[in-house]
């Protein structure tokens, strides 16, 4: 059954199931009418002569030049060549086509003046898989993301390039294979398509998306960690975070004890500290703080794109034209390099989990490096170094984006939220995750074999998908095979998957 998009419950996990899964959507029969209703208005004003910006005025610093109606025709695609001006390789598929989505719903709430011709494209081309092919870097995130979304734009003209049924091709030949007719540009017709933040704002629902099952590997890869580190227990009890009221602590502690269900460290059998070092009892604070940025990014993120971005905006009811700044991305871009660094943070405390299980003098009795045959063999202390690079390569990404405003256009557009670049990094720090988590993963399946006691049920099962995939390492071997096949395994969620079946959901 088709998502219908009508400016309001887009969600998420609603983007990424057209986005990534091919999901079918249709735009709302009211929308529609909104639509037809507010361009009906337009022309009125056009045909009136009436001054708005982007229609029949220059943009940015060529705003005070009013243009002729010879000129209004064609400025859409002057406008659109001109801000098609990105670099370097096409961005993801699933980008581009949740950058489409984003603008389809902006149209819907018959705000934005365009023909409904060529909204109603944007949704043929998403269920028929005519993806444009857009140039990831060039955008500052203010007037949006206008350099990749006139890519976009391109093939309302017939022209820019496509991939369809796995070939990229000429935008005018994928469109005819798919049967799209071109709609071609009138006024306002370009503007309205690329005037708001909506590739950044795709890419940070993707983001979301993924940082969520991130955080809850990283409460699963703790789980094993901890009790190969035979850890006490007694700071995952959920009345020690109630009491300090957050909620994101109160979360990740039930996860993490939930998951240690059935172990034989909660019988008493095994013997514990009175009390463990903060990487190890800290966990459900540090875990939940990146909870509660997580919630927070992922409601900016979806008032984005239920909202209208776009420069100007129309208000039929009231024949009202207002120009302002809604293309602007910094609500998205400021708690997105927040949760960005929320996702470092974790990385950084998976990392000190690995160390204490692979020195000896933390250990708790565990062998050096996790090797049974210490001197001959060296075990797991090269995987500590590989993960510690990918630490440093994350704080570096850590640095926000937000603050690093470049003026442009002769200073008209002197403060911009530079989003694209944290939504990039925050692609870049989602990978050096997967690759942490997998390698502490990849320890504590190690330490737990060493210790052979009933571990809980949930690390069990995670235990069991991580030797499906990396044996034990009894005799050294490479380990870069094995350390990509755990970021790749975490980058699937396999192991969140089979635990969430097994013992039910982690939130």
């Amino acid at each position: 059954m088709s998502i219908v998009l009508n400016g309001a419950g887009l969600t998420i996990e609603k983007v990424v199931k057209i986005a990534r899964d091919g999901e079918k959507v249709e735009l709302a029969n009211d929308s529609v009418e909104k639509i037809k209703k507010c361009r009906t208005m337009l022309e009125e004003k056009i045909n009136a002569r009436e001054i708005m910006y982007g229609i029949n005025t220059g943009i940015g610093e060529f705003s005070e030049l009013v243009l002729n109606d010879d000129q209004v025709k064609d400025f859409q695609k002057y406008l659109i060549y001109n801000h098609s001006a990105g670099i370097g390789e096409p961005a993801p598929i699933e980008y581009v086509r949740g950058a489409m989505i984003g603008r389809i719903n902006v149209h819907a709430h018959g705000n934005s003046g365009c023909r409904p011709e060529i909204t109603q494209t944007l949704v043929d081309m998403l269920n028929k898989g005519v993806t444009p092919v857009v140039c990831q870097k060039g955008s500052v995130g203010a007037c949006g993301d206008l350099a990749p979304m006139s890519q976009i734009a391109l093939l309302m003209m017939g022209e820019g390039e496509a991939f369809y049924n796995g070939e990229r091709l000429p935008g005018a030949k994928a469109l005819e294979k798919a049967g799209i007719p071109i709609p071609g540009l009138e006024a306002r017709d370009g503007l309205a398509t690329i005037n708001g933040s909506n590739l950044l704002t795709a890419m940070s629902a993707i983001h979301v998306f993924e940082f969520n099952r991130i955080l809850k590997q990283a409460e699963i890869a703790a789980a094993m960690s901890l009790e190969a580190l035979l850890a006490n227990m007694k700071p995952y009890d959920e009345r020690l975070h109630q009491i300090r009221g957050f909620h994101g602590a109160v979360r990740s502690a039930n996860a993490i004890k939930k998951l240690i269900q059935g172990s034989d460290l909660l019988t008493g059998k095994v013997k514990t500290k009175v009390q463990d070092a903060y990487s190890m009892r800290s966990t459900p604070q540090v875990i939940g703080a990146a909870h509660d940025a997580l919630a927070y990014a992922r409601s900016q993120v979806e008032i984005e794109l239920n909202g209208v971005g776009d420069n100007p905006i129309f208000l039929p009811d009231e024949k009202l034209t207002l120009t302002g700044a809604n293309f602007q991305g910094t609500p998205v871009s400021l708690p997105m390099d927040m949760l960005g660094s929320a996702i470092t943070m974790i990385c950084v405390l998976s990392e000190r989990r690995l160390n204490r299980m692979l020195n000896p003098a933390l250990s708790v009795g565990l062998p050096p490096f996790l090797t049974t045959r210490a001197g001959m063999f060296s075990g797991l202390m090269l995987s500590q170094y590989t993960a510690d690079s990918l630490i440093v390569e994350q704080r570096i990404l850590s640095a926000p984006a937000y603050v690093q405003s470049i003026p442009a256009a002769a200073d008209q557009e002197d403060f911009v939220s530079m989003g694209m670049n944290t939504a990039i990094k925050n692609g870049q720090i989602f990978e050096n995750a997967c690759g942490i988590l997998g390698i502490e993963f990849m320890a504590a399946a190690q330490a737990l074999d060493i210790r052979a006691f009933t571990n809980g049920t949930g690390v069990s099962k995670a235990k069991e998908v991580i030797r499906n995939y990396v044996e034990f390492l009894d005799i050294d071997r490479p380990l870069y095979k094995d350390h990509t096949t755990m970021r790749d395994l975490v980058r699937t969620g396999e192991i969140l998957e089979t635990v969430e079946n097994t013992i039910g959901s982690l939130e």
